[in-house]
């Protein structure tokens, strides 16, 4: 199955670790997603979601028009696309 994408960074809050997402198709905690560079498709890391957050509430899931934080190991910038695999 290909890999969907599911939006791109907004903001990354440095001493957060937390990358904020702008959701264009649904995720859920426990998804596996895949940090590509925008434009070179150079792929940064992957991780599985631990926690998802909108305005300091705690989400499951979440779905188009969102945009939420996500905790993330590494540092990621904004343009970053996100995939969900």
């Amino acid at each position: 199955m290909a890999d969907k994408k599911v939006g791109k960074i907004s903001h990354y809050y440095n001493h957060l670790g937390v990358a904020i997402i702008e959701v264009k198709a649904p995720f859920s905690v426990g998804d596996t997603l895949k940090f590509i560079k925008h434009g070179s498709g150079e792929e940064i890391f992957k991780q599985a979601v631990s926690s998802i957050q909108e305005e300091h509430k705690q989400l499951k899931k979440v779905v188009k028009g969102q945009s939420v934080g996500i905790k993330v190991d590494k540092i990621v910038h904004e343009g970053v696309e996100v995939y969900k695999i």
